[in-house]
């Protein structure tokens, strides 16, 4: 492996900061200081830093709940990534892992619907959502693409590529 082509890739797409492997909330937390630290040498608005943290461990924590969950093998934990991305215009945060066919299309359609909301909408939402009681064995009120939303710049994308006839891919990518 040619890390000096793999570092030049990364600089031509503006990848800060990129790990692949298996999540875990000790990973999550050390890679989330680290994403603040860097942000701050930036010298970007503090709300800034907070909206580009705030998504990526939105994503993280989706990501490594949905695994854990759904009891996936460890080979197949250590296919997950995540990646923060400096853009023209501000930040972009991409999550990619390996899920079962029919949530790949669910998470797609959910951020679909969330795109589709006026933030008047969104709020409604939102507040419906944390007045409902939590289901026996859910991990949250189902706020987080929601809550990504109201961080974003523009409409947060998805896209499912097939790995095999019951799993499939999925990036999710949220522009802050």
């Amino acid at each position: 492996m040619d890390l000096y082509d793999l570092r030049n890739e990364f600089d031509k797409l503006g990848i800060m900061m990129c790990f692949n492997g298996p999540f875990s909330h000790s990973i999550i937390e050390e890679i989330g200081k680290a994403l603040r630290n860097h942000l701050a040498a930036e010298n970007i608005a503090q709300a800034a830093v907070l909206d580009v943290f705030a998504v990526y461990i939105e994503l993280a924590q989706n990501m490594q709940n949905y695994l854990v969950l759904h009891e996936f093998t460890q080979s197949d934990a250590t296919s997950s990534i995540i990646t923060i991305a400096k853009r023209k215009a501000g930040y972009a945060v991409s999550s990619g892992s390996i899920v079962l066919k029919g949530d790949g299309e669910a998470i797609c359609q959910r951020i679909n619907e969330v795109n589709a909301m006026t933030p008047e909408e969104r709020k409604r939402q939102y507040r419906e959502l944390l007045r409902r009681d939590l289901e026996p064995g859910a991990l949250g009120a189902g706020l987080g693409f929601l809550e990504i939303a109201k961080r974003s710049s523009k409409k947060m994308t998805c896209s499912v590529r097939s790995v095999d006839s019951s799993c499939v891919f999925i990036t999710q990518t949220a522009f802050i």
